[in-house]
């Protein structure tokens, strides 16, 4: 795995009894990027990154994050990133800020603090209104600060904007820039709408049917002529594959 790699898998495969879900994958995330997952539902995303957050264990093949085995390095691995994976799940009784401070004991580290964190992600008024009375959104908003707060090396979200109106989902886009410039974090966020992705990445992973099938810029793709991005990544992801993604490139 290259010093400039934050994530790498390789080979991965993920089996259910007899229903394999994820088959053969391979993914190289650069460091100091926003990595765009997309895919379909159901197309593997999710599984991905829990084998990612060791929250899964791989059926064969391997993942690496920041040079370690996920598999055999899980509590090292834990350090380094922070994640939001499915609906954030919280201590409903208590405040948000309350929630970040009892995150960071566990982290064991100071961290942006609780006070710049939900000043971050647009929750600094919040005070000690329990979280159980937050909206959707504000709770999508504190999941994303507790991802961050310990300031993490690489950033893991699944599907980070769900729940969000547009403002707050303009909010989170200039936050991960902001992330990755002036903190030097990597982030991998899923998503199935594409818009968002394309406002937001800097490279892309296309995940169909359990294998990743198409990693590349978003460069390559917006400095070819006559090429429209969403019938680009829309054939891909209906089952298309390399191949379209070929026959666009030579």
């Amino acid at each position: 795995m290259s010093s400039t790699t934050a994530v790498q898998i390789t080979n991965l495969t993920k089996k259910f009894r007899d229903t394999t879900v994820i088959k053969d994958s391979n993914m190289t995330v650069p460091k100091g990027c926003v990595y765009g997952f997309l895919g379909a539902n159901g197309a593997g995303k999710t599984t991905i990154f829990k084998m990612l957050t060791g929250l899964l264990s791989p059926t064969s093949g391997t993942a690496m994050v920041l040079g370690l085995d996920v598999t055999k390095e899980r509590e090292k691995v834990l350090r380094g990133i922070g994640s939001l994976i499915e609906a954030p799940v919280f201590y409903e009784h208590l405040s948000a800020a309350e929630n970040l401070e009892l995150h960071l004991d566990y982290m064991g580290t100071k961290g942006f603090g609780t006070g710049v964190a939900l000043d971050m992600v647009g929750l600094a008024g919040t005070g000690k209104k329990p979280v159980g009375k937050f909206s959707l959104g504000m709770r999508q908003r504190l999941g994303i600060a507790r991802a961050f707060i310990h300031r993490p090396q690489v950033l893991i979200l699944d599907e980070p904007i769900n729940g969000l109106d547009p403002m707050g989902i303009r909010d989170m886009r200039n936050l991960f820039l902001s992330l990755i410039q002036k903190h030097g974090m990597t982030i991998l966020l899923s998503s199935h709408i594409l818009s968002e992705i394309e406002h937001t990445a800097d490279m892309v992973g296309v995940i169909v049917n359990g294998t990743v099938v198409c990693e590349l810029y978003l460069d390559e793709i917006k400095g070819q002529s006559g090429i429209r991005l969403e019938d680009y990544f829309f054939n891909i992801m209906s089952g298309e594959g390399m191949n379209y993604a070929k026959a666009n490139e030579a």
